[in-house]
C-alpha cells in the first residue's frame, strides 16, 4: 500500500492490522530477511570479543609455559653440567685442571685414558663391571618377567601378599643387609667371588623389577595368551614366545634401571668383594683417588669417570624410545 492510498483512504495500517513490507530490507522486517538468509547460506558471524576473563586465561597459561620452560632448562643444565664438565677436564693435565678447571683444554691430553685405563687397571675394572652388571641384569630380568607374569594373570589366594612382599623388598634399605649378607655368602663360600656378587645384585634389583612388570604385563592383551592356549602351548612357551616381545618396551626399560642402579652401586661390592683383582669400576675409581693422595693425576680421575660414564649413557642413547613408550605403557591401563 503506497504513501498516497494511505492519504486517500485515511486509514492507518496500524490500526487495520495490515502488515507492510520494506524492500530495503531496513526495518524490523528487513532485519529479519537478512538474519535469517545469513543462517541459511551457512556463515558465521564474527567472532566476539575477547573479554577480560578469557584474556587473563591467555596470560596465566603463558605465564605457567613460560615458567615450566625455564624450569625444565634449569634442571637440564643442573643434570648435564656436571658430565660435560668432567668429560671437558678429562681432556686437560693436571696442571691445567688446578690452574684454571672452568676453561677449554688447551689441546686434548688423550694420555690420561691410558693412565686411567692401563696404570690405574681400570680396564680390569671395567671389564670385572661388564661381566657381573651384564650377568645381574639378565638374571633378574628373567625371574622377574616369570614372577610377574603369574602374578599378573593368575589369581589365586597370597597373590596380593606376594606383591606386598615384593614391594616391602623395595622400601628395605640395604645398609641393614650388608652384615646378614656377609655371613650368609661366608658360610655358602660366595664371598669374594663374582657368583656370589651376582646373586647379590638379582636379589638387590628383583622386587623393583617384579612390581614393574607385574604392572606392564597386565595392560598386554590377553586374546594372544588365550589363544596360544587353545593351540595346546604351554605357560612358559607363551610367557617367553608370546608375552615377553610384547613386553619388550617394558624389559628394556628395567634393564636401564637396573643398569644404572648395579652399574653405580658402591656399597655392596665393597663389603663382599673386597679382592683388588675383582674390583668393579666404583672400587677402581675410589682406590685410584686414595691412593693418589696430595699428588693426584687428576686428569686420570676424571678420564675414569668419563669412562664410567658412557657406557650408560650409550645404553640410554640407544634405547630411549623403548625406554619411554614402557613408562608410558606401565603408567596407564
Amino acid at each position: 500500500m503506497t504513501a498516497s492510498a494511505i492519504h486517500r483512504t485515511g486509514e492507518d495500517p496500524a490500526a487495520t492490522g495490515t502488515r507492510t513490507t520494506d524492500p530495503a530490507g531496513s526495518g524490523p522486517a528487513g532485519a529479519k530477511t537478512a538474519g535469517t538468509s545469513t543462517a541459511g547460506t551457512g556463515r558465521a558471524g564474527p567472532p566476539p570479543p575477547a573479554g577480560p576473563g578469557r584474556r587473563s586465561g591467555r596470560r596465566r597459561r603463558a605465564g605457567f609455559s613460560a615458567f615450566s620452560h625455564g624450569f625444565l632448562i634449569l634442571w637440564a643444565v643442573l643434570a648435564a653440567g656436571p658430565l660435560v664438565w668432567a668429560v671437558m677436564t678429562s681432556f686437560k693435565p693436571s696442571g691445567q685442571i688446578l690452574e684454571s678447571p672452568w676453561s677449554l683444554p688447551a689441546s686434548p691430553h688423550w694420555r690420561n685414558f691410558a693412565d686411567a685405563w692401563t696404570t690405574a687397571d681400570l680396564g680390569r675394572d671395567f671389564v670385572n663391571t661388564v661381566l657381573v652388571v651384564g650377568c645381574s641384569v639378565a638374571g633378574s630380568l628373567v625371574l622377574a618377567s616369570m614372577a610377574a607374569y603369574v602374578l599378573a594373570r593368575f589369581v589365586f589366594p597370597g597373590n596380593l601378599f606376594i606383591q606386598l612382599l615384593f614391594m616391602s623388598g623395595m622400601s628395605a634399605p640395604v645398609v641393614l643387609a650388608l652384615v646378614p649378607l656377609f655371613f650368609v655368602l661366608k658360610g655358602m663360600a660366595l664371598l669374594n667371588t663374582f657368583p656370589g656378587l651376582v646373586l647379590v645384585y638379582i636379589a638387590y634389583s628383583l622386587p623393583f623389577s617384579v612390581f614393574f612388570l607385574t604392572s606392564f604385563f597386565r595392560t598386554l592383551p590377553a586374546s594372544a595368551a588365550e589363544a596360544a592356549l587353545i593351540d595346546g602351548a604351554s605357560h612358559l612357551r607363551i610367557l617367553f614366545q608370546v608375552m615377553v616381545p610384547m613386553a619388550r618396551p617394558g624389559l628394556v626399560s628395567v634393564a636401564m634401571f637396573n643398569l644404572l642402579g648395579l652399574w653405580n652401586q658402591y656399597l655392596i661390592p665393597q663389603m663382599i668383594n673386597p679382592d683388588p683383582d675383582r674390583f668393579v669400576l666404583t672400587q677402581g675409581l675410589a682406590s685410584l683417588a686414595v691412593h693418589q693422595g696430595y699428588k693426584g693425576d687428576w686428569g686420570a680421575l676424571f678420564a675414569g669417570l668419563t669412562l664410567a660414564s658412557l657406557p650408560q649413557l650409550a645404553f640410554y642413547v640407544l634405547f630411549r624410545r623403548h625406554v619411554e613408550s614402557g613408562l608410558m605403557a606401565g603408567a596407564v591401563k
